[in-house]
């Protein structure tokens, strides 16, 4: 019964409707695989077993009158630390809020049990989402599943560990930078940022207003269209939202190939400092997008290394404005390397933030303007191995996920951003393809991703890896 731990949401969902499975026995199976394996991996903070089997069971009453919610009823799903659960410890990776237990839960969350999600437990981050590395000084370093002497990436690690390894059949995270996808890259699984507004983010702890997003991590791409139909829509306690009512899960269809499909790539940032082990997988993964039928083209992104110099000020001067109270009264609580981070806030001044932002807002029309003929730009997630856990000083710390990963230019774009797996290095370490969209071409995005991975063989890869574990399972 295990092997159903791996299967996506679409065939654990199935079997529930047609009452092969009952969410109490996918929830029962799903927590005994969190005890055996979590020990090692460390991707929980809190593991929710009285409160995932409460919900079980309503949810099989509900099944059992032929009433399903939606693809998630009865779904095992695990929730990064950083968005509020009602009744439960909410962390945020810190010891300053070991204590802290909402009273509500985040937007996204009560979208998901609404939808008949199970919230299984909270997942391990970088404290406060605040690193790329999910080493958290506090409760533990989370391990990557296919060498746990290794980093998961972060922030949002423990959301993709997770997914990864059958503790969950998908996670919500959070991105200003790339948290969602570098930890999916690095873990082998789908990382999905949505368009800026897409997805509230009400109740969940914020690293800088004007770049966060919330998404889905799962282990397909046709799994993360079916949590961000449920997670999107607008929400009035968050101004940033809007109305949209492009993407329906309802008309989701398959794309059979990719005939007609137009990719930019900008090879001098995308292919900057990558590992040459690396580069060749990415290039094998454009071979096989051509072969589907795309077509790939140069691109030019001018303003690019300004707009990525104006989301470090524009992040690190708003964390610091948030925490800024915190830190007068808890400064002591913070980890090193979020000691040091807060320094460089400090420094920037307020004719800098409004001039990153002037620079952000021109980058973004530029890049509109040189996506016109073009449905998506193309490139690597991850441009490096993910490094040991316990190497890196604070001082090198900040700068993590631009020397790993081309993940930060969706988050100053604030456009649509899927990392899907496409291959190993040498060494049997997983690679993110990364694809970036229009804004609000969401689902767009995700027919691509779900028709290249249809020519892969992923989801058996993640079955067969027993890395993290000598339990045979």
């Amino acid at each position: 019964m295990n092997d159903i731990l791996f299967e996506t949401i679409e065939a654990a969902s199935s079997a529930i409707k047609n009452k092969k499975l009952s969410p109490v026995e996918l929830t029962k199976l799903t927590l005994h695989r969190i005890q055996q394996h979590d020990p090692v991996l460390n991707a929980f903070i809190t593991v929710m077993e009285e409160e995932a089997m409460e919900q079980a069971k309503q949810l099989e009453i509900e099944s059992q009158k032929n009433h399903i919610r939606g693809p998630l009823h009865g779904i095992p799903i695990a929730v990064k630390d950083i968005l509020q659960t009602k009744g439960v410890l909410t962390t945020g990776g810190s010891k300053i809020f070991q204590d802290w237990v909402p009273n509500e839960d985040a937007t996204s969350i009560k979208k998901l049990k609404q939808a008949g999600a199970i919230i299984i437990g909270k997942t391990n981050l970088h404290e406060f989402a605040m690193g790329a590395t999910t080493e958290n000084p506090h409760y533990g370093s989370t391990k990557n599943p296919w060498d746990i002497t290794r980093i998961p990436g972060g922030s949002s690690g423990g959301s993709a560990v997770a997914t990864a390894t059958g503790l969950a059949f998908g996670a919500v995270g959070s991105d200003t930078a790339g948290s969602i996808r570098l930890p999916a890259a690095f873990c082998g699984t789908v990382g999905f940022k949505p368009t800026y507004g897409l997805v509230s983010r009400e109740g969940c702890l914020p690293f800088s207003w004007s770049l966060d997003h919330v998404g889905p991590m799962t282990r397909s791409v046709k799994d993360a269209a079916f949590m961000l139909e449920v997670m999107r829509g607008y929400d009035p306690n968050d101004r940033s939202t809007v109305k949209r009512d492009e993407f329906k899960i309802s008309d989701y269809s398959l794309l059979n190939d990719l005939k007609g499909i137009k990719f930019g790539i900008y090879e001098p940032y995308m292919f900057s400092g990558i590992d040459q082990d690396i580069k060749e997988v990415i290039e094998q993964a454009f071979d096989q997008l051509e072969a589907l039928g795309a077509e790939i083209v140069p691109i030019h992104l001018p303003g690019i290394e300004e707009a990525l110099n104006a989301l470090k000020c524009i992040a690190q001067s708003e964390v610091v404005s948030f925490h800024q109270p915190l830190l007068r009264r808890h400064g002591e609580l913070y980890g090193n390397d979020l000691k040091y981070r807060f320094q460089f806030g400090r420094e920037v001044s307020a004719t800098s933030y409004i001039n990153a932002h002037r620079i952000r807002n021109q980058f973004v029309k530029e890049t509109i303007k040189q996506m016109k003929d073009i449905d998506a730009l193309i490139g690597p997630t991850n441009i490096q191995r993910p490094f040991k856990i316990g190497t890196m000083v604070p001082e090198q710390a900040i700068s993590n996920m631009f020397t790993l990963g081309k993940t930060p230019l969706a988050n100053i774009l604030g456009f649509p951003s899927l990392s899907v797996a496409c291959g190993f290095t040498m060494d049997t370490l997983p690679i993110g393809l990364q694809l970036i969209g229009k804004p609000f071409s969401d689902k767009k995005i995700l027919q691509i991703g779900d028709c290249y991975e249809n020519s892969q063989r992923w989801l058996q890869a993640l079955r067969e890896n027993r890395n993290y574990s000598p339990i045979k399972s």
